[in-house]
């Protein structure tokens, strides 16, 4: 899929966070709403200027930065 087809940021909107084009829908913010427990049927319901192909660019764009990323993991050491 092609994310910038769909997402784009720029600096006159949200401080320039990645937005959904059309929208003032952030990036984050989709995901968060999806990480406590939004179905998509839920998110597109809520915000119909959202399109099931725009929810896909937003976990494509998402990959792309995690695959971009190094994470460690982190363990709690016994006190």
């Amino acid at each position: 899929m092609n994310w910038r087809q769909y997402i784009h940021s720029d600096p006159e909107i949200l401080v320039g966070k990645p937005v959904v084009k059309g929208t003032r829908l952030a990036v984050d913010f989709i995901l968060n709403l999806l990480a406590n427990g939004w179905t998509l049927e839920q998110v597109l319901e809520n915000y119909p200027t959202l399109t099931f192909e725009s929810l896909r660019a937003v976990f494509a764009f998402a990959a792309e930065c995690m695959r971009e990323e190094a994470l460690y993991t982190l363990t709690e050491k016994a006190a």
